[in-house]
């Protein structure tokens, strides 16, 4: 459960204001930071042979493969397994340590900014991305590597740290990662706080509107960002301009826990579907050797699905970069082949915005299902894909209306140039209430309840929440 302590509501309106008026940074003062921060870093990636991983070796008996202090990550295998039937045999992630994603939070002049960094992370398709103030591994704080240690750590860990906002373990990718979890935190600082080479502060709405730009806004800052309930819209904001921004208000306020309001479902409602949701999951899946994977073959450059497999490879690369704690490593990553896409299905139900939420199950996940966005393909899926008719029919039909659309880059330090299109799609208000069981309309407000706890909702749909907080 996490534990929340809030300073108070922030309209989008009023927030917009503040980052324009009383922001520390300018949006123009940011962009030329950025571009000094590109040019400045000394950042390489080449993707290696096996045999050149420094410290990282294959088991010969399993076939995993891990780093020489046991640290870190390891590859291994997944089987999944509905009945006696095998539904699924892949390589996969598995870290079971508990990192750190955190942003330290300050008011100046009574405005809130977060304290972001520009990170280099191997697997980032453009170098650096927009971080939490910390984005660390366990392996990584613990310096297992012999590097610098983590700027800001002990605002988060050890007896004085800062106040504490939010502090909620969440999910990673369950296609990719078994049972990965990090613990998304945000912490209020009241002193002074020096400010480092490579961070910045900005306001929440500068933070968000960044979501409007391919790429530049990581993974990891996107989902502690949803996690962050009390930048709420004010109650006394004027109406927004167009049916759309109206409806998007409402689903921030409305508050169903009691039955009251105008949202479809109650919160007890929407528990009890998800619960008998995760009852009807009737798969189970284990790790197992990688020499144990069926289908799948290693060469000296990488680990690949026989045949030409359209989801992913695993791979190595050399690492250098001179603002990390170690200014050069090897390592495995594993490489998507092509562009996922995740999107939220929404329609305006009695005047509030609601979402088409979906209870998917992943193989990696510890819970095994969880809140998806309405569509989610990965890599190699297309339309397709959707089984749902009326799904595919309308996303392909053009029968919906377009408030957010971009490439958006996954978690850069496991996977290499993992991209996701990311959209926000509004349906007509004849589109269907009645909708097959995996799928239920929830609002906004509802899932941010949940988002007070872990395994509610997926990586995906946490990072579409906060590309719709950037809407107005």
């Amino acid at each position: 459960m996490t534990h929340v302590v809030e300073p108070g509501p922030r309209g989008h309106a009023a927030a917009h204001r503040e980052a324009e008026g009383l922001a520390l940074t300018t949006s123009a003062e940011f962009h030329l930071w950025w571009q000094e921060r590109l040019r400045s870093g000394g950042f390489s990636v080449e993707q290696i042979p096996f045999d050149r991983l420094d410290s990282w070796a294959f088991d010969p008996r399993t076939g995993n493969l891990g780093h020489d202090s046991g640290r870190f990550f390891t590859v291994e295998g997944l089987r999944a397994r509905e009945g006696n039937r095998e539904v699924r045999s892949q390589p996969i992630i598995h870290q079971p340590e508990i990192g750190i994603l955190g942003i330290v939070v300050k008011e100046f002049n009574g405005v809130l900014h977060c304290l972001m960094q520009a990170k280099m992370e191997p697997g980032n398709v453009n170098t650096i991305q927009l971080s939490p103030t910390v984005q660390a591994t366990r392996s990584n704080y613990t310096q297992v590597h012999k590097g610098k240690g983590t700027r800001y750590l002990e605002r988060f860990v050890g007896p004085d740290r800062d106040q504490v906002l939010v502090d909620v373990l969440q999910s990673e990718q369950g296609a990719w990662f078994w049972r990965k979890r990090n613990r998304n935190m945000v912490v209020l600082a009241t002193g002074d706080v020096p400010l480092a080479d490579n961070f910045v502060w900005l306001t929440l709405a500068q933070v968000r509107e960044l979501t409007q730009r391919d790429n530049l806004l990581n993974m990891d800052a996107r989902t502690v960002l949803s996690c962050m309930s009390f930048a709420l819209p004010d109650r006394d904001e004027s109406a927004p301009a167009d049916a759309f921004g109206a409806a998007l208000v409402r689903s921030y306020r409305e508050d169903t826990a009691d039955g009251g309001g105008r949202a479809l479902h109650t919160q007890r409602e929407i528990l009890s579907w998800f619960t008998e949701a995760k009852t009807r999951c009737e798969w189970s899946a284990r790790l197992i050797p990688v020499n144990e994977v069926a289908g799948w073959t290693r060469d000296d450059k990488e680990i690949a699905e026989t045949g030409g497999g359209k989801d992913f490879r695993i791979i190595a690369v050399e690492v250098a970069a001179n603002t990390r704690e170690v200014a050069g490593w090897t390592q495995p990553l594993l490489h998507p082949y092509g562009q996922a896409r995740a999107a939220f299905l929404t329609r305006p139900i009695h005047g509030v915005l609601h979402l088409l939420v979906r209870a998917r199950p992943e193989y990696g996940l510890m819970d095994q299902v969880e809140m998806a966005p309405t569509v989610h393909l990965l890599p190699g899926q297309d339309l397709d894909d959707v089984s749902e008719p009326f799904l595919r029919d309308v996303l392909r039909a053009g029968a919906v209306t377009s408030r957010y659309d971009q490439v958006l880059s996954e978690e850069g330090g496991r996977f290499y140039n993992a991209l996701t299109r990311y959209q926000i799609l509004e349906a007509q208000e004849d589109f269907p209430l009645d909708v097959p069981p995996e799928f239920q309309w929830v609002t906004i407000r509802q899932l941010m309840d949940l988002l007070r706890h872990g395994h509610y909702l997926n990586v995906e749909a946490r990072s579409l929440l906060t590309c719709l907080y950037s809407l107005r």
